[in-house]
């Protein structure tokens, strides 16, 4: 089942207007949450997430906070996996006519569906995965959540037919994050991690990283990381909501430090799977 306008029905069953926005222009933004246990994980901060996106782009938010408590949960229990991935979409809705500028009156197109949530496959943990770099040629606004992911798309596909597993982004020499994950570095066991700004989105799983360094003393730094820093780190880490933490162990077909998973990766991974089993399953 999945959620569209006020309904929920079959996939097979739903239709959006081809006059819709987030079709003809991409106007929209989305939303990813992972579910473990049938418990959605950090939920107030996704729909602060969404929310923050919604008025970067200055649509309304067409729910509350309860009402897309209520949409999630119904989805999450009749869906058959205990472990999923909730996806929310909102749009600026259909108009009469194909026009750059904002409807009079928006009626919003919002759709939500939920997914099996399936662990990165064991090998990329044990062995890593390849990357390729490629200049960040995105728009200005990489913090808002938007469903306009031509860009992201092509930097992705780069990797795919490159034989790689994800595109490291920099813009004027500087580390932003990858085409679809946020990207960290290990230089001599201290690790980095761009700042927050408009030029990358703010992960969650990016903050659960970052909280478990703090939490078990490991040292981090929150900066601008140079692209030369990238290219010689000791270790590189990819993260996201699904791929949860993975290592870089190749970028643009050079080893990053021994072309293995480093030992930093490996205490960062072992703390995740802890807070994964005590906390995201547990609710």
């Amino acid at each position: 089942m999945i959620y569209l306008n006020g309904e929920f029905m079959l996939l097979s069953e739903a239709k959006v207007s081809v006059m819709d926005r987030g079709f003809l222009f991409g106007d929209g933004v989305y939303e990813v949450i992972p579910v473990y246990s049938r418990r959605p994980f950090r939920l107030a901060e996704h729909l602060r997430r969404l929310g923050a996106s919604l008025a970067g782009i200055r649509l309304a938010n067409p729910h509350g906070e309860a009402e897309w408590t209520a949409l999630i949960e119904r989805l999450v229990d009749q869906a058959e996996s205990s472990d999923q991935q909730v996806y929310l979409q909102v749009t600026r809705g259909a108009d009469g006519k194909r026009n750059h500028a904002f409807p009079r009156v928006i009626r919003p197109t919002v759709f939500a569906m939920s997914e099996p949530l399936l662990p990165p496959p064991p090998e990329q943990r044990t062995q890593g995965i390849a990357a390729v770099s490629a200049a960040d040629n995105r728009w200005l606004r990489c913090d808002l959540k938007a469903v306009s992911l031509l860009a992201n798309c092509l930097l992705r596909q780069g990797a795919v037919e490159a034989g790689c597993a994800e595109t490291v982004l920099f813009r004027d020499g500087f580390l932003t994050e990858g085409a679809a994950s946020n990207i960290f570095v290990v230089q001599d066991g201290l690790l980095l991690a761009p700042q927050k700004n408009h030029l990358m989105l703010p992960g969650i799983t990016y903050d659960v990283i970052l909280e478990l360094a703090a939490g078990h003393g490991l040292e981090y730094r929150v900066r601008d990381v140079l692209e030369q820093e990238v290219r010689r780190a000791s270790e590189l880490w990819m993260t996201s909501s699904t791929k949860e933490v993975l290592p870089i162990v190749s970028l643009d077909q050079r080893p990053i430090g021994d072309g293995k998973p480093g030992p930093v990766f490996e205490e960062m991974y072992g703390w995740y799977q802890e807070f994964k089993q005590s906390v995201m399953h547990r609710g």
